[in-house]
């Protein structure tokens, strides 16, 4: 469970999406089975769209899982810093996985008023970088300090 709570909404995203391309996977077999080989391209086209989403979703669920478990390490050590939480503050993600690790340790209320008088709010879905730029999912240091949390 530790593991899903540390990451819920790469999970949830990553199910949903295998979910709808098992759907359109499934209906392209349908058209397979009637001989529709243009109507199965068009459908499997899509299915594997959702499956790649849902497996870069495992991935960036993975990868904050690692997190979690980095932050849990340095908050039983030293307990609450704010130098610790600030570089896991510009993503829903990383705050969910901090979180978690705060949780467990003991210092949830602190992270939680911690990171609303950064401003952050339920709402706040997607990375800081994302937001100033949409084309940030593209660049590599992005995709290397999303995917390889803790290395430079």
């Amino acid at each position: 469970m530790r593991y899903l709570r540390a990451a819920p909404l790469p999970h949830a995203t990553g199910g949903v999406s295998a979910l709808i391309g098992a759907g359109l996977a499934r209906v392209a077999l349908e058209a397979l089975a009637e001989e529709a080989l243009a109507m199965r391209l068009l459908l499997f086209m899509p299915a594997s769209g959702w499956f790649g989403l849902a497996l870069l979703c495992g991935a960036d669920g993975l990868s904050r899982y690692r997190e979690y478990l980095r932050m849990r390490r340095m908050l039983d050590r030293w307990g609450f810093a704010p130098r610790l939480l600030r570089p896991l503050a510009s993503s829903r993600c990383q705050r969910d996985a901090a979180m978690q690790a705060a949780r467990e340790a003991g210092c949830a209320d602190k992270t939680r008023a911690y990171y609303r008088q950064l401003g952050y709010r339920w709402y706040h879905l997607l990375p800081d970088r994302v937001v100033a730029n949409p084309l940030a999912f593209l660049d590599m240091r992005f995709l290397r300090t999303t995917f390889l949390p803790g290395k430079r």
